[in-house]
């Protein structure tokens, strides 16, 4: 298994897990950044456009608060994430 896959197997549930704390309203998107040849290439759009350094990523849209690989393993942190004003 490569790093990649072993970040995102680890992630996701406790991600998932959380997400019961999310403030009534709130909108998830999952999104997929696409094969490791595409995520390495410094010119994808996820780079580029959302400023992405590693995968999986949090992040509050409209703010500076973001989760960033092993960091999404911690619940307590993602916890935060989800329910900080």
């Amino acid at each position: 298994m490569s790093h990649y896959e072993e970040v995102k197997v680890h992630a996701e549930p406790v991600v998932r897990g959380e997400m019961s704390h999310l403030p009534e309203g709130s909108v998830f998107f999952y999104c997929q950044v696409g094969e490791r040849p595409y995520w390495k290439d410094p010119n994808n759009e996820f780079k580029k456009t959302l400023k992405l350094s590693g995968v999986p990523t949090l992040i509050r849209y409209g703010t500076p608060q973001k989760l960033v690989e092993e960091e999404c393993f911690k619940a307590d942190l993602v916890r935060m994430m989800f329910t900080e004003d």
